[in-house]
């Protein structure tokens, strides 16, 4: 809950993490207050059931979807989050996805906005280096650059 000291914004930002790689976007839904607003990218998005129905498309184009997030910044109810991910489309090509989060949250800790910019890079199989859910040992790692 807010406001965030270090490591409670560090652990909601791996829950975040943890959520995301479910690829269930109902459970990811229920981190985000009902009327929450959002922009991914060029979408905009107001409330759960948008979200949902964005997260459902995403995650049926983005296969095999992996992500990482680290902790940028934080004061008070606010966090920023730097993230990458990779997943491969219908055609087996795959991407690495470089992001910035800025959040919102409210007193209940339910995230109220979301403004994401995003850039997409295609790889090479050989070049992935996000395979699956984030192990226990790499937790706290930050993120490579490229």
């Amino acid at each position: 809950m807010p406001p965030y000291t270090r490591t409670t914004a560090a652990q909601k930002v791996q829950a975040a993490e943890d959520a995301w790689n479910t690829r269930d976007p109902r459970r990811v839904a229920l981190a985000y207050s009902e009327d929450s607003v959002w922009r991914n990218r060029d979408t905009f998005l107001t409330g759960r059931d948008e979200i949902v129905a964005f997260l459902t498309a995403k995650w049926a184009r983005e296969r095999e979807y992996a992500l990482r997030k680290d902790l940028w910044a934080f004061d008070g109810n606010r966090i920023a989050v730097r993230f990458q991910y990779e997943c491969r489309d219908a055609d087996g090509r795959w991407w690495r996805a470089y992001g910035n989060e800025l959040r919102e949250f409210d007193a209940q800790g339910l995230m109220t906005r979301r403004e994401a910019g995003i850039d997409d890079v295609p790889i090479e199989v050989s070049e992935r280096r996000i395979h699956g859910p984030r192990p226990d040992i790499e937790r706290g790692r930050l993120l490579p650059l490229q």
